[in-house]
């Protein structure tokens, strides 16, 4: 009789619980209701606002381009000048905006520096809007969860622009894709993608799972099975994010098929994504003489212990690339034995050690941020166009060497692989490699060509880079854009 008065006892505290539940579920949900209509009717007045401040601003329709690091000098701010030149030509109603995080610098400078490394100046001005939170992009302030910190940094830095200026058409051209919902929905603005490399891709997700120690893969994660397993999650999670905001796109251009793959699986956009290959000023580079020896003259060879008739002795190997820990610098430097910001110059620092240590220092030469014409020569004088990150997403840099002449030797993964050193009308452009081995025996291999091999693999690599030349790019951004520009004429 005890045990049944408890078992009522029981039953009536579980009904006045389930009660109290249901009493505060019905106010949670009404509330919830109440703040999210709140928060969209808040949204909306922030877009009406927004769109109002662009209708505001005098001048016509305007396109922006979101990139940071518009100074920087490298091959994404080669497609930035190339695009707004072709879009200039193009469309003489349109003005054109960069929101720039360079400080210390004027508009002058940051176009006179256009001219000097690529040997580009603009039909018409542009304006520069210069924002001041660009270290919230930057790796260096988040020590972990870098890639999260990253994009989060990169939403405060777009709401920045937004409320600098608004413009009719927003285009991310350096890969900042947490940008685009706030463009587009809340800016009201038609938005577009230039992808350059992934944010995340498989590859990061597969050097994490074989917890393979990589630059982006510390020891300490590598090491550790419990610390690899939580950052695929991270990577995991952060992917289905990064898919998410980057479908916000209305048209998406991406520079080769290796980020084709990886960008169609994330993003999931097929019918609004296509390969755009980057301006690359081949024609600067062809008039570089083929057979260097008919220039140079016998005699130079015979000085060099060189008979003539023998096999050409070559005298240098160069490798066009910033200083970025992806792009596996110390790999060339064992191989020949067997600048951004500061800490780009720190890496430099740390190869010139290398070189000492593996009794090199005076046989490697670093030429930090080379004017453009400086880095024809040195392209025009080498033999041997090195080239050795891995799953470089494309590599103009490689393209530029096939353009003056040089050999190149590249890593068989990424661009260089897909799209680059592939064989023209079926013969050879030029050589592929992946580990220290490998390019040791390859450097050898092209060492030890001919003439007659060497010119007609140099005749080869010339023809295949056209399709990459700056009136290509031109034709096929042009193209890519059409449905988006044309919008602006409504």
């Amino acid at each position: 009789m005890a045990e049944l008065h408890h078992h009522h006892n029981f039953s009536l505290c579980f009904c006045d619980f389930v009660r109290l539940l249901w009493s505060l579920v019905v106010p949670c949900l009404v509330l919830s209701l109440v703040l999210t209509l709140l928060l969209f009717l808040l949204l909306l007045a922030l877009r009406a606002w927004l769109q109002g401040r662009r209708r505001a601003q005098a001048g016509g329709p305007s396109v922006a381009f979101f990139h940071p690091y518009c100074n920087a000098g490298g091959g994404g701010e080669r497609v930035l000048w190339c695009a707004l030149r072709a879009l200039m030509h193009r469309y003489r109603h349109v003005s054109f905006v960069v929101y720039t995080g360079d400080q210390g610098v004027t508009s002058a400078q940051i176009l006179e520096r256009a001219r000097q490394r690529f040997d580009i100046k603009l039909p018409r001005p542009v304006n520069f809007v210069f924002l001041h939170r660009r270290t919230l992009v930057e790796a260096s302030s988040y020590p972990h969860f870098t890639l999260l910190g990253q994009s989060a940094g990169s939403m405060v830095l777009g709401w920045e622009a937004l409320m600098a200026f608004v413009p009719d058409v927003y285009v991310d051209s350096m890969g900042y894709a947490f940008t685009l919902p706030i463009f587009r929905y809340l800016g009201g603005c038609q938005v577009a993608s230039y992808v350059h490399y992934p944010t995340v891709s498989t590859d990061m997700l597969s050097v994490v799972r074989e917890r393979n120690p990589r630059f982006n893969n510390a020891d300490s994660i590598s090491d550790s099975a419990v610390l690899s397993a939580i950052k695929v999650l991270y990577y995991c999670i952060f992917a289905i994010l990064y898919g998410l905001v980057g479908s916000c796109s209305h048209i998406i251009l991406v520079n080769s098929t290796w980020t084709l793959g990886h960008i169609l699986a994330l993003w999931r956009c097929p019918a609004r994504t296509v390969v755009v290959y980057p301006p690359c000023d081949v024609k600067a580079f062809l008039s570089s003489p083929l057979d260097r020896t008919e220039e140079e003259g016998d005699e130079d060879w015979e000085e060099l212990g060189c008979d003539a008739g023998k096999d050409r002795i070559w005298r240098s190997i160069v490798s066009v690339a910033q200083f970025r820990p992806e792009k596996n610098h110390p790999l060339q430097i064992r191989a020949f034995r067997g600048c951004r910001d500061r800490e780009d110059e720190e890496r430099v620092v740390s190869l010139r050690q290398l070189c000492q240590e593996l009794g090199m220092e005076d046989r490697v030469h670093f030429k930090l941020n080379l004017p453009f014409e400086d880095l024809k020569r040195e392209l025009a004088d080498a033999t041997i166009g090195l080239h050795t990150m891995w799953n470089e997403h494309f590599g103009i840099g490689v393209v530029e060497c096939m353009a003056a002449g040089t050999v190149v030797l590249a890593h068989k993964s990424g661009g260089p692989k897909l799209d680059i050193v592939v064989p023209y009308e079926g013969k050879r452009t030029g050589f592929l490699a992946d580990s220290e081995d490998d390019y040791a025996a390859a450097m050898d291999t092209i060492l030890t060509l001919t003439p007659e091999q060497r010119a007609q693999i140099q005749r080869n690599a010339r023809r295949s880079v056209m399709r990459f030349s700056d009136q290509e790019f031109q034709a096929s951004f042009l193209a890519a854009c059409d449905s988006l520009m044309s919008s602006l004429e409504r």
